[in-house]
């Protein structure tokens, strides 16, 4: 015998609930992919520990993902095990997002390190890296309107005389604008690129913070009504 009345009402709910769980999963995913990206591309941030995050918010997507199709089904059937099922890996999945929170929470003056050391390997290899890595390089400073690591004198080794950058560097890019104009202000950037990834990687992982608050939220709810429904299927077959 199905649920009736108001547990009618909890179990179209669940239903709704887990269907934007199953979106949220699959954002977490693709949010996750994007940031690891980001990371090794586009920041060429090759610490093993910068993918933490991302590697977490792609597990945590996936896992997402299926307990969504699994709740969405045992709410539709009104399965009483499924359901349990559901809200028991629910709440473990907000056991693992609390204890990255905390993770990420010690470790978050490590980015300022990671940061610094990759773009320090990064300025080394230029002179002699490929065209590609050049192209990544030179787009990474253009992005971020920055020059160098710390200051465009981190430059110094590209050429005699130690006073020529990149022409990535330039506000206004031409051919060779870079050449003796390191320290010229109304030329090039002097602002490091340290700064300028680190100011960026902290304002986009608020965004994080402020969607998985929101998850967290929706997560809740879900194991709440979840509960409400065991209870109304198994008052269903007590009655039966």
């Amino acid at each position: 015998m199905g649920v009736e009345g108001g547990m009618k009402i909890v179990k179209f709910l669940l239903f709704f609930f887990n269907f934007i769980f199953w979106l949220c999963g699959l954002a977490l995913i693709v949010v996750g992919v994007l940031v690891q990206v980001a990371l090794h591309k586009s920041f060429m941030i090759n610490d093993a520990s910068a993918s933490a995050i991302p590697i977490v918010l792609i597990g945590v997507g996936v896992v997402v993902f299926f307990i969504a199709f699994f709740g969405c089904c045992g709410a539709w059937k009104e399965n009483y095990c499924m359901v349990t099922m559901f809200a028991i890996l629910l709440t473990l999945v907000i056991i693992v997002e609390i204890a990255a929170a905390i993770v990420g929470y010690i470790y978050r003056n490590k980015v300022s390190v990671v940061v610094q050391d990759n773009l320090t390997d990064m300025i080394s290899k230029y002179k002699n890296g490929t065209g590609e890595f050049k192209d990544t390089v030179d787009k990474l400073q253009i992005d971020m309107k920055c020059c160098g690591v710390n200051n465009s004198s981190d430059w110094r080794y590209l050429a005699p005389g130690g006073n020529t950058v990149p022409d990535s560097c330039c506000l206004n890019i031409t051919r060779s604008c870079g050449n003796g104009t390191m320290t010229d202000p109304t030329i090039v950037y002097q602002k490091g690129c340290h700064d300028a990834v680190v100011q960026f990687l902290q304002k986009n992982i608020q965004w994080v913070i402020v969607a998985a608050l929101v998850i967290a939220f929706l997560q809740i709810m879900g194991i709440v009504f979840a509960c409400v429904l065991m209870r109304g299927i198994r008052s269903g077959y007590e009655v039966m």
